[in-house]
Order: C-alpha cells, then sequence, then structure tokens
C-alpha cells in the first residue's frame, strides 16, 4: 500500500480563477478530462453507527472509508475504492466494477462477491458482513484536475457538490441530487516523497489555511 501527503484547502471563486491559469502553466490536465473538467459521483459506505462518519468529524488517526465511483456518467468505468489514512498520510486501493455488480452491492446483494478473486473486493465483502456497512449516500461534484511527472504531483479543484440518498438509482443520469450546504470549492494537493517548489509556489494563497474538509460529511445533511 502506497501512503501519499495530502493537504486541503477551502478556497473562493477568485482563488479558483487564478489557480486555474497559473496551474495550467507549469502542469498537464488529467487524462480524464473533458474539456479541461470531470463528473465525479460516488456512492459511500459506512453502518448504523456512522463509524467512518464520526472518525472523519473526529479525527481519528487511522480511518477508512468504501465507495463507489464513477466518472462523467460512464457505466463502463465504475471503480469499488478504499481510502486510507494513517498519521496524516492517505492511500487509495481500487477494483473494477461492473455496471452489474455495482447495481447489485448499492442494493445490498453481496453473493457475487463471493466468486470474486480480487482482494478488495473480498475485504469488503468480508467488512459489508462483519461491520454492517451499506450505501448511505451520492456525492456528486465537478473535478479540474492537474499532474505533474516529478513527485508524482496531483492537484484537484472541486466545486458543485451535491448530494443524493436515492443511492439505488445512482447508476441513472436521471438521479436527483441537490447542492449542499457548504457551496465551497477545495483545493487538494496531493504527492508522494516530495513536493517541488514550483508547485508549492504555485499553491500558495494568502489568508488561506489547510482544513479538513469532507465531501462525505458535508452530503450527509439529508440523512
Amino acid at each position: 500500500m502506497n501512503f501519499r501527503h495530502e493537504y486541503k484547502q477551502e478556497i473562493n471563486l477568485s482563488d479558483m480563477l487564478a489557480l486555474r491559469q497559473s496551474l495550467s502553466a507549469v502542469m498537464k490536465p488529467d487524462e480524464h478530462s473533458v474539456d479541461g473538467k470531470y463528473l465525479i459521483r460516488s456512492v459511500y459506505f459506512d453502518n448504523i453507527y456512522d463509524t467512518a462518519l464520526l472518525e472523519k468529524i473526529n479525527g481519528v488517526n487511522k480511518r477508512e472509508k468504501f465507495r463507489i465511483r464513477l466518472y462523467n456518467n460512464d457505466n463502463s468505468f465504475i471503480r469499488l475504492e478504499k481510502k486510507s489514512k494513517i498519521n496524516g498520510l492517505c492511500s487509495k486501493e481500487s477494483a473494477p466494477l461492473t455496471a452489474e455488480q455495482a447495481q447489485k452491492t448499492v442494493c445490498g446483494d453481496t453473493d457475487w462477491m463471493k466468486y470474486s478473486d480480487d482482494e478488495l473486493i473480498k475485504e469488503f465483502r468480508q467488512k459489508i458482513i462483519c461491520r454492517g456497512l451499506e450505501a448511505k449516500t451520492i456525492v456528486d461534484y465537478t473535478r479540474e484536475a492537474f499532474v505533474f511527472p516529478a513527485g508524482n504531483v496531483r492537484i484537484t479543484l472541486d466545486y458543485n457538490i451535491r448530494t443524493g440518498f436515492a443511492v439505488q438509482d445512482f447508476l441513472s443520469s436521471e438521479c436527483v441530487t441537490l447542492p449542499t450546504e457548504d457551496s465551497v470549492i477545495i483545493l487538494e494537493v496531493k504527492w508522494d516523497n516530495f513536493l517541488p517548489q514550483v508547485i508549492a509556489d504555485t499553491v500558495q494563497l494568502k489568508n488561506r489555511r489547510t482544513c479538513s474538509f469532507s465531501k462525505y460529511a458535508s452530503c450527509r445533511i439529508y440523512g
């Protein structure tokens, strides 16, 4: 499991417009981008005690969460993801899912997982059974992403965060989602062993502090 450094900042529209221009001058757009941006939809899983939610809110040092994610409403490219955080460092593991597998999972059907050879899928099934994980909420947002090879740097600008509770409809383009109460823009900076100075200088913003904003926590306002 490879862990990466990560920090977040809540920024405003003026910040984003300036960053978009300055980042484009030194970094390349993410390959998933369409006209510089793409849509992300995730379904997050938690148990009846909302353990993942409370661990995030309380800043627990070692925590994890599972989600199913698709990009640009493309049901042919769906991923099961496990996000882990230990001592401030982050890692992500993923496994491909078919639309049928994803639909079954959010509806609570895990029988198909018995026949999977993928270690992450097997772990997910075990934790669904032992911890009572279930699909909780939909998280939608728009992302602009930039990459830089040295340090394996990835910078994202996330906005238009929306939420929905009809998790069984998450694969439908007609699935209804609503804006969250937090109309924020989130700057995320991720890197491996070092952050090149040119990137550090570019993302340095006055009067902005790092934060622990969670899209999942923000989107749980409806239950």
